[in-house]
């Protein structure tokens, strides 16, 4: 009798090891059965690692008590000696109430769980086909098929195997048995199995090499008369044998059913002949069957019976398989059926409907099989049954994406694991999930989810079935795109309306015009045309991934149109793996990137270097502007070269910046979207000082030759200065010069004069690349200052009247261009000034406090919402940057750290510093990167700049998505910015107005 602390503590443990019952647990435990083991500790970590602790226990106490007395001594001492036992025989327990039932009734069948040798992890049909061999009788078979079974779902459940291992075992203990069936029906009927030949065709899942624990196994017979037998009465006797053999399998007995075998996928289903002739067959198919039938028949595998004709059959059929996409409206027929199927499914039950709902089982095997019937009629390596196998071939050939096969694998693993598991409980044929509780936590254990199983299991199960489900929709009606590529203005008006519809569906504004950009991209007999073919129906599901399709289509045609005679374009959007996915991305991601590309078409060829989308070194880009200025003819031509490089350079910025952000096939979208800022700007910055090196040589080269009378050099102040440019920002600066030895002071600054003037002529020179506009505003004395000041007039200034805000916006000066020298001597001459000795008084704390408030109330646009201005609005970019600032000033010098112009990378020395704790310097991090991100987002999409979120719709969509948001949640973007911003504005109340 147990005494009552033990039992309470018992009950904790229960409780601890996943019993939801332990009260009848701790009875269960207490059964005389298992009274040598109940207080051993590893058989009830064992129960507790299993999907269902109580129904593992059960089974172990009924299995127990079904034993001979004699025998039960060793079941127990195996338990708990022989781990690889004890994990099968209990995750079998824990998984399936059937298979304890039929351990219950035939107790010396554990035993088929105790050897662990390496055949048995992996047997095959022989083995299979031995376990049933002793079989004679349909019961007897029923026995056998069950005990083969328990071992395959001991594999499964310890994970010895995966899902495809589990499904093609049990495929083949289905041949197995098919044949055991066949060799009973026979012996039941020796004369009609002398009086013919008769082949087994497995279909459907049973053929594929993937079928299920519970499910119909579709067969098609094929009969001939044996040598010297008249055909009627031996096609008699074959159909006596076939019928005799579905009997077998599929009558109910004491020990229940083994499955139904079905033959209605026969020709004319279920209304003709159970077993026709090999011509009788082929005479159908040739004549009469519809397009299922040939979608059917690409799972067909002989597996019972006469295997030479079998083998005949088979061979016959292929080619009519592999010819069936030529038949008319091929597509549209498989693509009808499957929405039947979808349409049929009760209303109750269509989100439990793991196999046949959308985002399910069939649809993952539809897209692969019309796949592979349209382009296995010339690709033979994708003549293979299992979907699984002919995924990996499609990714390997070309015909889908690598990251696109592989999100496909691990949903359809996923979704047959479930499908499994849930058939395996009672062994019945089901395809819905399951509703109560504990089915779910039952399910979900199963599945190795064992934290919160029903939560975890709802969300796994919905994120694959939409990955299914968003990947079904791209790749099912690939194939019609392949077709629409192929229009031709004199075909019906019902294909190319039909076609109209499909791409309407696919999000294309405009489908008329989408076909006309098809026919003039694809139409003809050129070598081109036939490229374009291949490429299309790829390229126009990435442009439908996009916010604008239409564009990305209409860009695609002026691209092609530009170098559709130069040999190498297309080779490498067929042959390189990331450049047509990259080049079909930059297209529909918006207006700015396309407009480069445009002007610079040759830059397509940067999208197929592995490295083309790297950005290049400051030293590299201007030597390589310098050295383009120095062989042009006239400062004009020399800022055309300048502008050249600057466009070819911007374009692989905006494409490194929108692959980046979108992500690829072969390359997922970055989630550092912190590093993705500061490369861009990095990038942008580095351009713009390489450009106005290239003017400045320029300006000199025009009107001194090779020596200036002056040193002179520019300054980067503000996001220039701090390497934070975006792509519609201005280049602020600051000039700075010093006449060199023997030079009069008012002819050097004449000279620094006409070189800023000539630097801003010919960078404002008319273009229709996004401009670069030089701005001086933030010079000592602002626009009524001189434009430029010699060091020592610096230096005089700085001394006598530079105020709070003027040391504030040297925190981000670095030379840019011009007299490296001097450069540095400007440098040391502001860092006492932006980096006080004993940091900022009270007096200019309130004053800098004072600007931020004035500029907040005067600056910001009339009519614009605060809460979603990037750059002047609440937690917006000069929320973050004037705080960070301030802390610049307090503390940088006595932290080193801080004296840096990126306003990141102080963020983070301040935090290191411990000015600012973790959480906070989080916030203000996240704000700021996002609000450059949307700023740089806006440029992308639009083509100029701007400082809120477009109002256009598909304007916002596109920026929705560089953002990484899916399509229609533009509403959960502005809510996020919103909330992020606002926790950014809080910190920056605390930390820069002390509030």
């Amino acid at each position: 009798m147990t005494v009552p602390g033990r039992r309470s503590s018992t009950f904790i443990r229960l409780l601890r090891s996943g019993f939801t019952d332990p009260s009848a647990a701790a009875r269960l435990l207490d059964a005389d059965a298992l009274a040598s083991v109940r207080a051993d500790p590893v058989l009830l970590d064992a129960l507790g690692a299993t999907a269902d602790p109580d129904l593992a226990l059960l089974g172990l106490v009924r299995l127990a008590e079904a034993q001979p007395p004699d025998e039960l001594p060793g079941l127990l001492d195996t338990l708990v000696s022989a781990k690889p036992l004890r994990d099968r025989l209990l995750g079998v327990l824990g998984a399936s109430e059937a298979l304890g039932d039929h351990l219950a009734r035939h107790p010396r069948d554990w035993q088929a769980l105790v050897t662990y040798e390496a055949a048995d992890l992996h047997p095959g049909l022989r083995e299979f086909e031995r376990g049933l061999a002793d079989a004679h009788e349909p019961v007897a078979l029923r026995v056998a098929y069950r005990r083969c079974l328990l071992s395959i779902a001991a594999r499964d459940v310890c994970g010895t195997i995966d899902v495809a291992d589990t499904a093609a075992e049990l495929a083949d203990l289905a041949t197995a048995t098919l044949r055991a069936a066949l060799r009973i029906a026979s012996a039941a009927a020796p004369g009609d199995a002398a009086a013919c030949r008769l082949a087994v065709i497995a279909m459907g899942k049973c053929g594929g090499n993937e079928l299920n624990y519970v499910s119909d196994v579709d067969v098609i017979f094929v009969g001939e008369a044996a040598h010297g037998h008249d055909e009627a009465k031996g096609i008699q006797a074959a159909t006596r044998l076939a019928s005799h053999l579905m009997r077998i399998c599929s009558e109910t007995t004491v020990e229940g059913t083994i499955w139904p075998v079905d033959a209605n996928l026969r020709p004319e289903g279920r209304n003709g002949p159970l077993v026709r002739t090999l011509s009788s067959h082929l005479a159908y198919y040739q004549r009469w069957a519809k397009t299922w039938e040939f979608q059917a028949l690409l799972k067909a595998r002989a597996v019972a019976g006469d295997p030479g004709l079998g083998a005949e059959y088979i061979d016959a059929i292929s080619p009519l398989v592999w010819q069936a996409a030529e038949r008319e409206n091929f597509v549209a027929d498989v693509q009808k059926m499957r929405r039947r199927v979808v349409d049929n499914i009760p209303a109750a039950q269509v989100d439990r409907e793991l196999k046949l709902g959308p985002g399910g089982l069939r649809d993952v095997e539809f897209a692969v099989q019309l796949l592979q019937l349209v382009h296995g009629r010339s690709d033979a390596t994708l003549h293979s049954g299992s979907t699984l196998d002919a995924l990996h071939a499609l990714a390997a050939g070309g015909y889908v994406g690598r990251a696109d096969a592989a999100q496909l694998n691990d949903a359809y693993r996923f979704l047959r694991a479930m499908e499994h598991r849930i058939q395996l409980y009672r062994l019945r044929r089901t395809h819905l999930v399951p509703e109560d509780e504990n089915d779910l936590r039952r399910l979900g254990r199963s599945l190795g989810l064992r934290t919160e199983p029903v939560a975890e299991l709802n969300k796994a199960w919905r994120r694959h079935a939409s990955v299914v489900r968003r990947l079904h929709e791209k790749l099912f009606y690939r194939p019609l795109l392949d077709a629409v590529a192929q229009l031709t203005p004199g075909e019906t008006r019902l294909s190319t309306r039909a076609a109209g519809q499909r791409l309407e569906a696919l999000g294309y504004a405009d489908p008329a015009a989408a076909l006309r950009h098809l026919e003039a991209l694809a139409s003809g007999v050129t070598r081109k045309a036939a490229i374009q073919r291949t490429l299309l129906p790829v390229m126009l599901g990435w442009f439908a991934d996009s916010a604008d399709p239409d564009a990305g289509l209409l860009n695609f045609r002026k691209v092609s149109d530009a170098l559709g005679k130069t040999p190498w374009y297309l080779r490498l959007l067929r042959d390189e793996g990331a450049a047509a996915e990259n080049l079909a991305r930059v297209l529909s991601a918006g207006r700015l990137a396309p407009d480069l590309l445009l002007r610079a078409p040759e830059a397509v060829a940067l999208l197929g270097d592995p490295e083309g989308l790297q950005p290049r070194t400051h030293e590299a880009l201007e030597q390589e502007v310098l050295a383009a200025v120095g062989r042009a003819e006239n400062p004009e031509a020399a800022v055309a070269a300048a502008r050249g490089v600057r466009r070819r350079e911007l374009f692989r910025t905006t494409a490194a910046d929108i692959i980046g952000s979108y992500g690829t096939e072969d390359r997922p979208a970055e989630e550092d979207h912190g590093a993705l800022v500061d490369r861009v700007g990095g990038a942008v910055s580095d351009l713009t000082a390489a450009t106005i090196a290239g003017a400045l040589r320029a300006a000199v080269q025009s009107h001194f030759g090779d020596t200036l009378p002056t040193r002179f050099c520019v300054i980067g102040v503000g996001r220039f200065g701090g390497h934070e440019l975006g792509y519609g920002s201005d280049a602020d600066v600051l000039f700075v010069h010093e006449p060199r030895e023997g030079v009069d002071e008012q002819e050097a600054a004449k000279a620094a004069q006409t070189v800023i003037a000539e630097m801003r002529r010919l960078l404002q020179l008319p273009t229709t690349d996004p401009p670069l506009l030089i701005d001086a505003d933030l010079r000592p004395e602002g626009r009524s200052g001189p434009l430029v000041r010699t060091l020592a007039s610096y230096a005089a200034y700085y001394r006598r009247w530079s105020l709070t805000w003027e040391s504030q916006a040297l925190l981000r000066a670095e030379p840019v261009a011009g007299d490296d020298e001097l450069g540095r001597r400007f440098i040391d001459l502001i860092d006492p000034l932006r980096y006080p000795m004993e940091g900022l008084g009270e007096d200019a704390v309130r004053e800098i406090r004072r600007l931020k408030a004035r500029m907040e109330s005067e600056r910001m646009p009339r009519g614009a919402d605060p809460t979603l201005h990037t750059k002047l609005g609440r937690g917006g970019l000069s929320d973050v940057e004037w705080t960070v600032q301030l802390m610049q000033m307090r503390h940088a010098w006595v932290e080193p750290g801080l004296r840096t112009t990126r306003t990141r990378e102080a963020l983070a020395a301040a935090h290191a510093a411990g000015l600012i704790r973790t959480e906070d310097a989080q916030i203000l991090d996240e704000a700021w990167v996002l609000a450059t991100r949307v700023r740089n987002a806006v440029m992308l999409v639009r083509g100029r700049a701007g400082d809120t979120f477009p109002s256009e719709t598909r304007e916002l969509a596109a920026v929705g998505r560089y953002l990484g948001y899916a399509e229609g949640t533009v509403g959960e973007m502005l809510d996020d910015y919103r909330r992020i911003t606002r926790r950014a504005r809080a910190v920056v109340d605390e930390l820069f107005y002390g509030a």
